[in-house]
């Protein structure tokens, strides 16, 4: 006979594993956003920007800013790699983050 399944128990551990998975997305921004030096700016401008890339529809554009997104993270780590973490300032960020990296480096 199989044993019934704890439908409550489940869905409670995939509530609490979307929670952390949230955290985490909301931490990676914020290390993000001080990794890029975007820190320097006030809340209203950087969301201003934010709200501008949002609204562009020039795929060229789109694609200028990804690239330049990828060439941040390749760099940081390639001085990561070769410095092994000294001389490093700022927060550790981590390159396995969505596609967020492309589209907020570069807001013009």
């Amino acid at each position: 006979m199989r044993k019934p399944r704890d439908l409550d128990a489940e869905l409670k551990a995939l509530t609490e594993k979307a929670r952390s998975l949230k955290e985490r997305k909301v931490r990676q921004l914020g290390e993000l956003v001080a990794a890029t030096g975007a820190d320097a700016l006030d809340v209203e401008t950087l969301a201003g920007g934010l709200l501008a890339m949002i609204e562009v529809d020039d795929p060229a554009r789109k694609e200028s800013w990804h690239k330049r997104g990828q060439a941040f993270f390749q760099r940081r780590t390639r001085d990561a790699a070769r410095g092994n973490g000294s001389g490093n300032s700022g927060a550790q960020t981590s390159s396995g983050s969505s596609a967020s990296p492309g589209s907020e480096s570069g807001a013009t």
